[in-house]
């Protein structure tokens, strides 16, 4: 996973690429708990134990960069 370093933290590129709709209502919730709001959309998240877990719930949605 490719991460950079900003403000003493690593970060991570997230982009969604795939719909919610169809898929575990669950996952759909972990995606905007990510902040992702629509296809291709892309943020930077903190590289945490904690959100890499979310990110590997919804890895067939996202791409990590």
């Amino acid at each position: 996973m490719g991460t950079k370093t900003i403000a003493g933290g690593k970060t991570l590129k997230v982009m969604q690429v795939r719909s919610t709709i169809g898929f575990n209502r669950k996952q759909g919730d972990v995606v905007r708990s990510i902040g992702l709001r629509r296809i291709r959309h892309t943020i930077e998240v903190a590289d945490t134990p904690e959100m890499r877990g979310m990110l590997h719930k919804v890895r067939h949605i996202v791409e990590v960069k």
